[in-house]
């Protein structure tokens, strides 16, 4: 086990894994239609952090606003935003996953721009440059995700809002040996944090790594949310969702979508 973690770039990895999983269309890599574009462009959108819909007020009217689609390609949420009137980034380590968004931007005629990079790492851009951070599904990518908090405070302007999502800590924890989950049993077995490359069985991981499969971390929720407050945030919603599909016995119990709304306060905090 510890040779393939030592051995292992989880980002270089995760970055391939995720160019593989948009050449073979996955759920995140199917470009919006062009029926929702033309709605959005009317006023009818919705912008997704969980499967269900925004908090009322998270997400005011954004014509003219300057968003950050965070680690969020594939060709679905940043379109419909640049759609809306919003003026678009987005910002992703997968070039396959941005080039979803250019596919849409191209076939809409969208002013959209698009940025490759590590997504705790934002020095292309200069202090304060957005209005609105979204930041769906996509810290357990990376091992540490203070960086993500310090840059997202760094980039947005004063007042200017983080939305953001993650997993609930506790859908880590259990044994994957699907005899349990035939019998309903959660069998709490990986402590937090989780490091599948580390955690999980060696044949397990190697598997994973030779089906190009993402290599995921499971962050506390002190990490998640505390993180948010340490660089400087105010908490100004908080939102759990349930799992559609649970993959899990623990989706089946508890709303294992979390999303926060954060605010740069001018207080200095």
């Amino acid at each position: 086990m510890q040779n393939i973690s030592s051995n292992l770039d989880p980002i270089d990895h995760n970055r391939q894994a995720w160019d593989r999983q948009a050449s073979q269309q996955c759920e995140w890599s199917q470009p919006v239609t062009p029926e929702l574009i033309a709605a959005a462009r009317n006023g009818q959108w919705q912008a997704r952090l969980t499967p269900g819909d925004l908090p009322q007020g998270w997400l005011p009217d954004i014509r003219g606003k300057k968003i950050l689609c965070l680690a969020s390609a594939g060709g679905q949420q940043a379109p419909i935003l640049a759609a809306a009137g919003a003026e678009v980034t987005v910002f992703d380590i997968s070039e396959r996953q941005l080039d979803q968004d250019r596919l849409v931007a191209v076939r809409e005629g969208l002013l959209l721009k698009v940025v490759q990079g590590d997504m705790r790492d934002l020095s292309l851009f200069a202090d304060g440059t957005f209005d609105i951070v979204f930041h769906p599904i996509s810290n357990l990518y990376v091992p540490d995700i203070q960086p993500v908090w310090r840059e997202c405070h760094r980039v947005l302007k004063t007042g200017g809002r983080l939305l953001a999502s993650f997993y609930n800590p506790v859908v880590f924890v259990g044994d994957r040996d699907p005899s349990y989950a035939e019998q309903g049993l959660i069998r709490p077995v990986y402590q937090l944090p989780f490091v599948e490359a580390e955690h999980l069985a060696a044949d397990s991981v190697r598997s994973k790594i030779d089906r190009g499969e993402a290599l995921v971390f499971g962050h506390s929720l002190a990490e998640q949310i505390d993180g948010q407050l340490r660089a400087g945030f105010v908490l100004a919603g908080f939102h759990e969702d349930w799992q559609p599909v649970p993959r899990f016995v623990i989706d089946r119990f508890v709303p294992t979508f979390i999303a926060t709304c954060a605010i740069k306060s001018d207080l200095g905090l």
